[in-house]
């Protein structure tokens, strides 16, 4: 090959490679980007849901307590 056809294709080959290297790049960092904030509401949803089953739990369990009947209670007693 002549020196002059390597320089065209030095200089050539990185122009035409630039565009198309950063639109990977940009597509890359997008799908990157939309699975991390995925995750992070997958979590917050999960924390949520954990702690709304918590709070029904302690209503319940609050709630049992309070509606016991009278009688129940006088079973375990010695009279």
């Amino acid at each position: 090959m002549q020196w002059e056809f390597v320089v065209a294709l030095v200089i050539a080959i990185p122009i035409i490679l630039f565009p198309a290297a950063f639109i990977w790049y940009l597509n890359i960092g997008g799908i990157y980007h939309a699975i991390q904030d995925a995750r992070q509401k997958r979590k917050a949803a999960r924390e949520e849901k954990s702690r709304a089953v918590a709070e029904a739990q302690q209503h319940i369990t609050a709630t049992a307590a309070r509606e016991q009947p009278a009688e129940k209670e006088l079973v375990k007693t010695k009279r």
